[in-house]
């Protein structure tokens, strides 16, 4: 039956799709459900993170090219297939006032017409399942809430052939779920921080939780939890092809894979979107689904 099962992951920015929901995605791939990435821009913008790349003009002067080199070298490592949507990535502001988001870019972009473009690929993959941000944008970056809200508005525009006409936008086609990746949730943070300190180890969370209370963040709900730990291995490889974006000596990967997997062997997910019925907590984003495939 899993030749028939389709997920779609509803990224911001190349290398996204490797740090949330990876190892879930490795997972569906070495199942035989085919995986299809939806990358909503180039990520042009985006800072050089690895200081070992800090100053290279050439990646400066051709970091289009160099992302989107990236992004198939952790497509391939990931098994996934990937598409883009076309839109301009609008930077992280910074500063007090926030300076205007650049003329032209995704953050800024009409709703419902940048929806119309993941209506497409929607209509063409027909995924079951669809992944993407909450209303936060997982954090508060323009292009990850503007990820959220097309995605939104796809979910039901993807079935409704009056505001997007079969003849421009390809046969009506209805996912049955939508979830939001939640990875980065605190009971994780907390569970691998803890496990860190009881092995007299330094963990690289500390400030992570201290930040996390001057933030304020509210709690999500955890519905889904997905046991991928066979996997972190190949999503760790995928976000180190993402070498502008990544330092392999940072923080990412100072937690020992082997206290990893024994203490937190999930990814998780918040269901936001079902018309399937499904009890809850699970363990399957095709919970509901499967049996009907």
């Amino acid at each position: 039956m899993t030749d028939q099962l389709r997920l779609m992951a509803v990224h911001a920015h190349p290398d996204d799709e490797s740090s949330k929901g990876a190892a879930t995605m490795a997972k569906y791939v070495s199942e035989g459900v085919d995986v299809l990435v939806v990358t909503c821009t180039g990520g042009e913008r985006g800072s050089i993170l690895n200081p070992k790349l800090q100053g290279d003009k050439y990646v400066e002067e051709h970091i289009h090219e160099v992302r989107k080199k990236e992004m198939d070298e952790a497509r391939e490592i990931l098994g996934v297939k990937q598409e883009w949507l076309g839109f301009v990535d609008s930077g992280l502001p910074e500063g007090d006032p926030l300076p205007p988001l650049p003329e032209g870019c995704f953050a800024l972009e009409d709703v419902d017409k940048a929806a119309g473009e993941l209506v497409r690929k929607i209509r063409a993959f027909r995924p079951q399942v669809i992944t993407t941000y909450d209303e936060n944008g997982g954090y508060p970056h323009p292009d990850h809430i503007m990820t959220h809200k097309i995605s939104m508005v796809a979910f039901e525009g993807a079935a409704d052939t009056e505001k997007y006409p079969e003849s421009e936008f390809g046969p009506a086609f209805q996912p049955q779920k939508l979830y939001y990746n939640q990875g980065f949730n605190r009971p994780r943070t907390e569970a691998l921080h803890n496990a860190m300190l009881e092995r007299g180890l330094e963990s690289p969370y500390g400030d992570w939780l201290k930040r996390w209370d001057e933030f304020e963040r509210t709690e999500r709900i955890l519905t889904t939890h997905v046991p991928c730990a066979d996997f972190y291995e190949i999503r760790d490889k995928a976000l180190i092809a993402h070498a502008t974006q990544i330092d392999p000596d940072g923080g990412w990967f100072r937690i020992p894979m082997d206290l990893q997997r024994k203490v937190w062997p999930t990814e998780e997910y918040e269901l936001a979107k079902s018309l399937v019925d499904t009890s809850l907590p699970e363990d399957d984003l095709f919970a509901g689904i499967r049996d009907n495939a």
